[in-house]
């Protein structure tokens, strides 16, 4: 058994717990926020093996380039002439490629594929009550040059074994027949689920205390302790914590702690809104507006809309702008469906920790052998929150993992 330090209290860290309590060792978590919101609480809830194309994809960039001048664009990079964000920025372009895209579509399939798996066991094992269910996931498309372009990524998944195909405006309203679609056509994946996340993540907190994890809120990790390549302990707000193995899980705030240990992550925060509806919207279908990039969630009593990819570094800030941007496109595609000023008033944010070559960090690096890295997982983080766990807790457990990790690894050169 081990003594196991979790820094970060998200989707990535009470999985890691999860998995790491289960394998026999002892757990505490620390997590400098109330651990009631950012982005493990405000994502679409989708497990969607379905987006296993990387955010680093051939003409993101110029996209980028071409959106930054609208402040209600699906993504926003901010210029700054910070020396981290200009190398992330040139691994990121660098990164933009057909090549990166091959080399990661089977990596993002298989580590989803195990997410969406693992959160139907964790349901099943410890009768929580979380919604879970697998309807599958829209791509409601408007203009026929996306609709061509959704098909490829069609075509691309059935090759790599994923349920998933196009439906006629007949097929769709068959499928939606509550609510009116502005739409040329759409496609499905079959291979999609859904949830609520917010009652998840209250499930699991509540059962990790009850079997003896130790959840340390409102802890900010001020100094870490090292001793050549070893940390020997953590000082938070109020005290100091020893352990054998450490756990760095803390989103877009990883960055900033590897540098104390001397580890340089290419990490950018990228923050995402949502607005909920509690009311009866006639939303059925979990969809994601492909055009505007805003993903629609029938959720546990309310409907979710979320989206926006906004890299400006670390604040919640709400930008109105991005959030009325949310609500057009709603009613663009749902031409009956209003959002009110109050529903857009509520809005809430959180950062999503994005890496240059969209892919997640997950290993231990070089530098510090009793550290393990678990980030950078950007759109997907609820998607991979519950293998990322199990992985966690296979490396510091010294088990063959269920996945090969090398791909993942966070020394990875760019």
């Amino acid at each position: 058994m081990k003594n196991c330090i979790i820094i970060g209290g998200g989707i990535i860290g009470l999985s890691s717990a999860y998995y790491l309590h289960k394998a026999g060792h002892q757990v505490t978590i620390i997590d400098q926020s109330s651990m009631d919101f950012g982005a493990s609480y405000v994502n679409a809830g989708y497990l969607s093996p379905s987006h296993i194309i990387p955010l680093a994809a051939p003409g993101v960039m110029k996209k980028g380039l071409k959106w930054m001048f609208n402040p209600g664009s699906p993504l926003f990079i901010k210029p700054r002439l910070k020396s981290d964000f200009l190398q992330w920025a040139w691994a990121f372009n660098k990164s933009c490629s057909l090549e990166n895209v091959n080399s990661s579509m089977l990596a993002i399939k298989d580590i989803t594929l195990l997410g969406q798996q693992l959160y139907t066991e964790i349901k099943q094992e410890e009768k929580f009550k979380f919604q879970l269910e697998k309807k599958g996931l829209l791509m409601i498309c408007q203009t026929e040059k996306m609709l061509e372009e959704e098909l490829k990524v069609v075509d691309v998944a059935k090759k790599e074994g994923l349920a998933a195909r196009e439906l006629s405006i007949k097929e769709l309203q068959q499928i939606e027949p509550n609510v009116k679609i502005e739409a040329k056509g759409a496609v499905i994946y079959d291979c999609d689920a859904h949830t609520t996340p917010s009652t998840f993540m209250e499930e699991m907190k509540a059962y990790l205390q009850k079997v003896g994890v130790t959840i340390l809120k409102n802890e900010k990790i001020h100094n870490i302790q090292t001793d050549g390549t070893k940390i020997v302990s953590v000082t938070s707000t109020s005290t100091t914590h020893k352990a054998d193995e450490f756990v760095l899980a803390a989103g877009s705030w990883s960055k900033a702690l590897c540098k104390k240990l001397g580890i340089k992550l290419l990490l950018e925060a990228g923050k995402g809104y949502r607005i909920n509806s509690g009311r009866d919207l006639g939303i059925s279908m979990p969809a994601i507006l492909a055009e505007a990039k805003v993903a629609v969630t029938p959720m546990d009593g309310f409907t979710r809309f979320a989206g926006t990819m906004e890299i400006a570094g670390i604040n919640h800030k709400i930008n109105k702008i991005r959030v009325d941007a949310i609500a057009k496109a709603a009613h663009n595609y749902y031409p009956d469906i209003v959002l009110s000023d109050s529903e857009k008033n509520d809005a809430a944010c959180g950062l999503r920790p994005v890496t240059p070559d969209g892919m997640p960090y997950i290993g231990k690096s070089q530098k510090c052998n009793n550290l393990t890295i678990a980030t950078g997982h950007a759109m997907l983080g609820w998607s991979m929150g519950t293998s990322t766990g199990k992985l966690v807790s296979e490396i510091i457990s010294d088990k063959k993992t269920s996945l090969d990790v090398a791909i993942y690894h966070p020394d990875r050169r760019f």
